[in-house]
């Protein structure tokens, strides 16, 4: 017995698909259009200011314990870790 399929390639046939791809193809273009937004509260801006550091302060000290522990020469406080764990305990 042998099977015949007829129409696979029928001229104005539905394309399921064209749909779909009208789909990606809008989503994409809303994805380009949206854009990634950060605002820092005030209370998060006064935090920052009365950390008493600007970015070059910070900086300075990140490139510091960086050589410090770089070179071997950084001292961890068991006290204050301690301190830290202390209340997970």
């Amino acid at each position: 017995m042998d099977m015949k399929i007829n129409g696979i390639n029928r001229v104005g046939a539905p394309n399921p698909y064209a749909r779909q791809d009208a789909k990606l193809i809008d989503l994409k273009g809303r994805r380009d259009k949206q854009k990634d937004e950060v605002k820092i509260s005030v209370q998060a801006q006064e935090l920052l200011v009365a950390q008493g550091m600007d970015a070059e302060q910070r900086i300075q000290k990140v490139q510091e314990l960086k050589q410090s522990v770089a070179t071997g020469t950084y001292q961890v406080e068991s006290s204050k870790i301690a301190e830290k764990l202390f209340p997970y305990l």
